[in-house]
């Protein structure tokens, strides 16, 4: 078994994004080097450590494409925008 700590915080601005940040004791604690991977569900952000593959940036880049525009080209967010111009 593994020790679960916990924390609350509080997401930050960090430019046009939010963020937050994450205690050295807490990456200590979690054994996550530079690579990380975010999986993402209604109400969970996890942060787990990335798998080593030999993944090009291109390829990165073109599934980050691909996931925005499944979740920002749809017509509420059309509308939250709009109300904004």
């Amino acid at each position: 078994m593994y020790n679960v700590i916990t924390m609350i915080t509080t997401l930050i601005p960090i430019g046009n994004s939010r963020g937050i940040r994450i205690p050295k004791p807490l990456i200590n604690e979690s054994g996550l080097n530079d690579r990380v991977e975010l999986r993402v569900k209604r109400g969970e952000i996890r942060i787990v450590a990335a798998p080593m593959r030999d993944k090009s940036v291109a390829d990165t880049l073109l599934l980050s494409e691909k996931i925005l525009d499944r979740d920002w080209n749809r017509p509420e967010e059309d509308k939250a925008w709009a109300s904004l111009q």
